[in-house]
C-alpha cells in the first residue's frame, strides 16, 4: 500500500517538473521566434493589410532605428511597457518586410555616440521631472531619404502602426502628390493685424486637418474666385464654398474633365462660417449653408441648403446651465450609419457631424453612387436654423420619416461637363469688356472639355464643420510639445478620402484603426425609443395646456359685459378648469418621472448584465468544462470498473 503511494507521489512530482519545463521551453521558444496571438477583436496588436502590402512591395532596404532610453531609474514605468509594446510591434515590421527591413535598437545615453545618432536622425529628447532626457524616438531611412518620429507618446499608441507606417512610405515614395484646398474659412490660419496685435491678441493657428494632410502631401490653397486649377494639383478639397461663381464652378468641373478629384465639404448650417461671432447671442446660429448649385444639377444630385438631418439614434448630448440637452442635429454617428463595405469608412466607426445636409436624386447617366454615411430610419429633415438654436425644440417636434438620409457620397465614372456652352461670361465687367469676353469666349468654346478623360471620382459631404478642431481632435501639451489625440473618427475620413484619391488606399486601412472604439447601440437604441415616449408626453401636456387656456380665454370674453375691471377675476368655471389642468399636469409630470426611472433602471439592468457576463462569463465557462471533463472522466472509470 505504501509503496503504491510512493510511486504515485513520485509519478506526480515528475509529471508537475515536466509540465512545468514544457511551460518554460515554449515560453523561450515563442519568445525567441516573437509570436504572438492577437485575441482582440479589432487585431490591434497584428499588422494590417495596408501594412503588409506596403512592406511586400518594398524593393530597397528600409532601415528602422528605434531610439530608446533604458535603465530601471531614468525610464518612468509607463514607458517601460509602453517600449516593449514598440519593440513586440517593429519585430512584426521585421517578419513581414523580411530581408528589406532592418530594425535598429539604441539606447542614447547621455554623451554616447546613440545620443549624437538620435539627435543627427531629428529624435528629441523630452525633459523629465528629474532632469533627465527621455527618448522615444524613431526614424525611418532608405537610401537618400529619411524620415523621423521625434517622440512617440503613450496617448498616441493606437496611431502607432500608422506612423510608422507612413514614414516607410514616405521615403519609399519621396514624391509627394499635390492637394488643392479651396475655402473661405481660416483653415490655413490667419495673423492678426498690428492693431490687435498690440492689445495682446495672438492669431489663429491652421486647422489639424491641414497640418496633417502637409505631413503626407504637397498642400496648396487654391482662391475662392479661382479661373484655373493648376495642373500639378491631383486632388481638389473643397471646404463650405459658400455663394460660389460660375467661374469657380467652371474651374472645378474642368478640373474634373482633365481627370483630377474632388472631394467637397458642403453644408445644411455651417457653425464655423459665423459671421456674427462678435455677438455671444448668435454665437450658435451658423453661417447658413453651401452647394455646388450647377455642378450638382449636372450630376443628377439635389442638396438642400436650408435643412439639415436629425436623428433619433445619433443625438449628441450636451451640458447646458447644469443639465443635459439633446441634440438630435448635432449626429455622433456609430457604424449603423458608416458605409462598412467601402475601404475609406470600413474601420471608422465613430463621426460627429454638427448640422449636416443630405444628399437626394439619381446619379446622371454613366455615373456610379456610393453612399459612404447615411441616417436611420429614425431621422427626419428639420431647418438649419431650428436645429442650431434649439435642440430642445426639435426633439419635441420630432416625427420620423423612415427615410435614411445619404449624408456622404461618392460619384465615380465618366462625368460631362456642367458647362456644354463653355465658360461663363464675367457679369461684374464693363459692356464693353463684356462683348470683348464674349467674342474670346466664342473663340474659346472649342477648348471646352465636354466629358472627362476616362473615370473620375467625386466624393461629397453634408457637413463642412467636422473638419474643425473642436469637432474633431484634442491636442494635448507633453513636455512642451502638442500631442493631437483625435476625438472620433472624423479626421481618419477627411485623410483616408484623400489617400484614396490620390491612388494610394494602403494606408486607410491602418489609419482607421486608430479609432476603433464599439459604441453601446443597444443602450443608444434604448434611450432613442424612451426620449420617443418623452414627447409624446410632452406634446400630451402642451395640447392640454393649449386647450385648457382657450377655454379660460372664452369664459372670459363671455363675461365682458361685466366689467373691465371684473375680466380678470377667476371664476369658479374658470377656477375649476385650472384645477383640472393642475391635476392633468401633475399627472403628466408624474408618468415622465416614471419614463425617466423606467430608462434609468433598463440601462443600468443591461450595463450589469453585459459586466457580469464579462467578469463571470468566462470563469463559468472553464468551471462548466472542468465539471463536465470530470463527469465523463467518471462515467468512464465506472464503466472499466463494471
Amino acid at each position: 500500500m505504501k509503496k503504491k503511494q510512493l510511486e504515485t507521489l513520485l509519478y506526480s512530482i515528475v509529471g508537475v517538473v515536466a509540465m512545468g519545463l514544457i511551460i518554460v521551453a515554449i515560453n523561450v521558444i515563442f519568445g525567441v521566434a516573437k509570436t504572438r496571438v492577437d485575441l482582440t477583436h479589432e487585431k490591434l496588436y497584428t499588422l494590417s493589410d495596408g501594412t503588409k502590402a506596403i512592406l511586400k512591395k518594398l524593393d530597397t532596404p528600409v532601415e528602422i532605428r528605434f531610439y530608446c532610453t533604458q535603465g530601471e531609474k531614468e525610464v518612468p514605468a509607463q514607458f517601460k511597457v509602453y517600449s516593449q509594446h514598440i519593440d513586440d510591434l517593429l519585430s512584426e515590421y521585421k517578419q513581414y518586410g523580411k530581408k528589406n527591413i532592418s530594425i535598429k535598437r539604441l539606447n542614447p545615453k547621455p554623451d554616447s555616440d546613440a545620443e549624437d545618432s538620435a539627435k543627427l536622425d531629428g529624435v528629441e529628447g523630452q525633459m523629465l521631472p528629474s532632469g533627465e532626457n527621455l527618448y522615444m524616438g524613431i526614424a525611418v531611412s532608405a537610401l537618400d531619404e529619411k524620415v523621423a518620429i521625434p517622440f512617440l507618446p503613450p496617448d498616441r499608441e493606437r496611431l502607432l502602426e500608422y506612423d510608422i507606417t507612413r514614414a516607410v512610405s514616405r521615403v519609399i515614395s519621396p514624391q509627394r502628390p499635390t492637394v488643392g484646398v479651396m475655402t473661405p474659412l481660416p483653415m490655413f490660419g490667419q495673423q492678426m493685424n498690428p492693431m490687435m496685435a498690440r492689445m495682446g491678441q495672438q492669431g489663429q493657428e491652421p486647422w489639424v486637418v491641414i497640418s496633417e494632410l502637409k505631413k503626407d502631401f504637397t498642400v496648396k490653397e487654391v482662391p475662392m474666385d479661382t479661373d484655373k486649377i493648376d495642373d500639378e494639383i491631383k486632388v481638389l478639397m473643397v471646404v463650405h464654398p459658400k455663394d460660389i461663381s460660375d467661374k469657380a464652378q467652371y474651374a472645378i468641373d474642368q478640373f474634373l474633365m482633365r481627370g483630377g478629384k474632388l472631394i467637397g465639404f458642403l453644408d445644411g448650417n455651417c457653425v464655423i462660417d459665423n459671421r456674427n461671432a462678435q455677438n455671444p447671442m448668435m454665437g450658435m446660429m451658423g453661417g447658413g449653408g453651401s452647394s455646388f448649385d450647377k455642378l450638382l444639377k449636372a450630376w443628377g444630385i439635389t442638396f438642400d441648403t436650408g435643412k439639415v438631418v436629425a436623428d433619433a439614434n445619433f443625438t449628441s448630448r450636451f451640458s447646458r446651465n447644469g443639465r443635459p440637452e439633446a441634440a438630435p442635429a448635432v449626429l455622433s454617428m456609430n457604424p449603423a450609419g458608416i458605409n462598412k463595405d467601402d475601404v475609406v469608412t470600413s474601420q471608422i466607426d465613430s463621426l460627429l457631424l454638427p448640422f449636416a445636409g443630405a444628399f437626394t436624386g439619381t446619379p446622371a447617366s454613366g455615373l456610379k453612387e456610393t453612399v459612404l454615411l447615411k441616417s436611420t430610419p429614425d431621422s427626419e429633415l428639420v431647418e438649419g436654423f431650428m436645429a442650431s438654436m434649439s435642440g430642445e425644440q426639435i426633439s419635441k417636434e420630432f416625427k420620423p420619416s423612415g427615410t435614411q438620409y445619404a449624408l456622404a457620397i461618392r460619384l465615380a465614372g465618366k462625368f460631362k461637363t456642367a458647362f456644354p456652352e463653355g465658360k461663363p461670361a464675367e457679369k461684374d465687367k464693363d459692356k464693353d469688356e463684356k462683348k470683348d469676353t464674349e467674342k474670346k469666349d466664342e473663340k474659346k468654346s472649342d477648348e471646352t472639355l465636354k466629358e472627362s478623360k476616362g473615370d473620375t471620382a467625386v466624393i461629397l459631404v453634408g457637413d463642412a464643420d467636422m473638419l474643425y478642431d473642436q469637432f474633431s481632435v484634442q491636442v494635448i501639451p507633453i513636455f512642451g510639445q502638442k500631442i493631437v489625440q483625435p476625438r472620433n473618427g472624423n479626421l481618419s475620413l477627411v485623410q483616408g478620402m484623400v489617400e484614396q484619391m490620390a491612388g494610394d488606399s494602403n494606408l486607410i486601412a491602418v489609419r482607421s484603426r486608430a479609432t476603433l472604439n464599439r459604441p453601446f447601440t443597444v443602450v443608444q437604441k434604448m434611450q432613442a425609443d424612451a426620449e420617443a415616449s418623452y414627447r409624446n408626453k410632452i406634446k400630451e401636456l402642451e395640447a392640454s395646456l393649449q386647450e385648457t387656456q382657450n377655454k379660460i380665454n372664452q369664459l372670459q370674453q363671455a363675461k365682458k359685459d361685466k366689467g373691465q375691471g371684473q375680466r380678470f377675476i377667476l371664476s369658479p368655471e374658470q377656477q375649476k378648469e385650472l384645477e383640472n389642468f393642475r391635476k392633468k399636469e401633475a399627472e403628466a409630470k408624474h408618468e415622465l418621472k416614471i419614463v425617466r426611472k423606467n430608462l434609468r433602471q433598463d440601462i443600468d439592468s443591461l450595463e450589469n448584465r453585459v459586466k457580469w457576463m464579462n467578469i463571470a462569463g468566462m470563469p463559468i465557462l472553464v468551471t462548466a468544462f472542468g465539471i463536465g471533463l470530470a463527469l465523463i472522466k467518471g462515467q468512464r472509470a465506472k464503466s472499466k470498473a463494471s
